[in-house]
């Protein structure tokens, strides 16, 4: 679920055309999980703390900018998941043409609810999330060509960033643990390799189509046991990727389809998510809305997927009050079709006053057979409560 608030924050003149705006949030967490975890190491509950200011400056009449977003987290359990890092550090200039920007930055693309087979720039920061949707800074030189016939963009992404995992102590984890110190590299260059991406996109009639491809170290790592079968250790390949993304409004109707083909980690494979969310408007003349969501997961790997979405079904519904506290809801069901493997999720968030915000969120596992990548966490249903104060 996408978080919107309007934020708290000051912005003054300064000399010389320059402009800053100070911005951010600071949110503390609790998580509390019913079952006994799988190992004893596991605690049933957690309590952490994040900070994430960001600093924005523009000059040159809003052409040129500078955007620094630190972020820290603080955790009661996990030493892993207490870490830092610089989502963002970006100067951008812009131009009628063309844009240009150069520094650590967050580039997303995707359009679908279950999952975003198509966004690959940025390493996924796991520990925070399960649902892969927050993302760690990835150094960049991005340059977008706005033309008439769409806007390309370029990218140039040197410095790999190594996917975080839950440590020994935190629970939403595999078991065994994932030793995160002794990754695994195709290339010689490791970390150091330099990868490129571009992608074109353009509304054609009212359809928003983008066309992507990316070659370099996958974000995506394979696993492997170490000797003594105590820890996995992740192993990143090189890859060539390319994608596709489509979505479009027709009435109350919003079609949308993510696909991509992989080379690399064995054999060639293809992947995709595709589905609709229809809006219900004013359900009995209120002003509230019901999206109806149902999505098809696909990946030709079958079994061998690194990913539990090889052949599922999402079905799910959003609702949002459209009230001064600008409330929402969205449950959704994920159902394995040759299986009985299934998943709950609910997000739900309210807004206080005009600086707060409460959000709720509760994953839980039903029926994971043991052969499915999701079996550890079959334990680990949990409900999270976040209360987030922004400025």
């Amino acid at each position: 679920m996408t978080v919107s608030l309007s934020q708290a924050s000051f912005a003054r003149d300064l000399p010389y055309d320059l402009q800053g705006e100070l911005s951010g949030f600071a949110a503390l967490e609790y998580r509390y999980f019913p079952q006994q975890a799988r190992s004893v190491q596991q605690s049933d509950s957690n309590i952490s703390f994040s900070l994430q200011p960001e600093l924005y400056y523009s000059w040159d009449k809003g052409k040129q900018s500078l955007l620094i977003t630190p972020f820290i987290r603080l955790d009661q359990n996990d030493n892993e998941r207490s870490h830092a890092d610089i989502r963002e550090l970006l100067y951008e200039i812009v131009a009628d043409r063309w844009e240009l920007r150069v520094g650590i930055g967050k580039v997303f693309w995707g359009t679908t609810e279950s999952q975003h087979l198509v966004d690959i720039i940025n390493q996924t920061d796991l520990i925070e999330n399960l649902d892969t949707e927050d993302k760690l800074g990835q150094p960049m030189i991005n340059l977008a060509l706005v033309q008439p016939a769409g806007t390309l963009d370029l990218f140039l992404l040197p410095g790999f960033r190594e996917r975080t995992f839950p440590g020994v102590d935190g629970r939403l984890r595999s078991i065994p643990v994932v030793d995160s110190n002794n990754p695994i590299y195709e290339s010689s260059a490791e970390e150091k390799h330099i990868d490129w991406a571009l992608r074109w996109s353009q509304v054609l009639g009212g359809w928003d189509i983008g066309l992507s491809h990316f070659s370099g170290t996958s974000r995506e790592p394979v696993f492997i046991t170490n000797n003594d079968g105590s820890a996995f250790i992740p192993v990143y390949n090189l890859i060539d990727q390319t994608g596709i993304d489509v979505q479009t409004y027709q009435a109350n109707w919003l079609l949308k389809l993510e696909a991509i083909s992989r080379s690399g980690q064995g054999d060639r494979f293809t992947a995709l998510t595709t589905g609709f969310e229809y809006t219900v408007v004013g359900v009995f003349n209120t002003a509230i809305d019901i999206g109806w969501i149902g999505e098809y997961l696909f990946d030709d790997r079958n079994e061998a997927a690194l990913t539990p979405f090889e052949d599922d079904y999402l079905f799910g519904a959003r609702l949002t009050l459209n009230d001064a506290q600008s409330s929402e809801l969205l449950f959704g069901i994920i159902q394995d079709a040759s299986s009985s493997t299934r998943s709950f999720n609910l997000e739900a968030s309210r807004r206080i006053g005009q600086s707060w915000k409460i959000e709720i969120e509760s994953r839980w596992f039903s029926n994971v057979e043991s052969t499915d990548i999701n079996f550890s966490l079959s334990r680990d249903d949990h409900i999270q409560v976040t209360l987030s104060k922004f400025f």
